[in-house]
């Protein structure tokens, strides 16, 4: 599993104008779920998703997890981040699990989280979405399940 992580102010998805999930501050996630991935990479990727010391304390330091500040998750899937770039000029996704697996996947991972956090969004698996945020810092990483 790959995630690209954002610390937020604010984010939301619109689906065909109308928004179906919507956070505070918090992390928004880009999620892309690979071939490989098996259901051990979900318990580890939340974990390290929300105790991820981002957020800033007074002295301005990366002191904070979003359990910490009680933020929220918004999780919006995105199979592109397997886009290999590699070869001509059309990004190749065959390393993206299936559309039909990764959804299962998806849906376990929402599960677990909201387990954890008391405010879980999403977006709309599969449907072309419009991403809206306000990224605090900014800050934004990467963390991949098999590094």
């Amino acid at each position: 599993m790959r995630a690209v992580i954002q610390r937020v102010k604010e984010a939301s998805v619109k689906v065909k104008g109308e928004v179906v999930g919507e956070i505070g501050q918090g992390l928004l996630v880009l999620l892309g779920i690979s071939q490989g991935d098996t259901a051990a990479d979900i318990p580890w990727m939340i974990d390290k998703i929300i105790n991820l010391r981002i957020f800033e304390k007074e002295d301005g330091k990366f002191d904070q997890s979003l359990l910490d500040i009680d933020g929220a998750l918004l999780v919006v899937s995105q199979f592109t981040l397997y886009g290999d770039c590699s070869r001509g000029r059309r990004p190749s996704f065959s390393e993206a699990m299936s559309a039909q697996e990764a959804k299962t996947y998806f849906d376990m991972f929402l599960e677990r989280a909201k387990e954890k956090i008391a405010k879980v969004e999403k977006g709309t698996f599969q449907a072309s979405m419009e991403v809206s945020l306000v990224n605090e810092g900014p800050v934004t990483v990467i963390i991949d399940s098999k590094q």
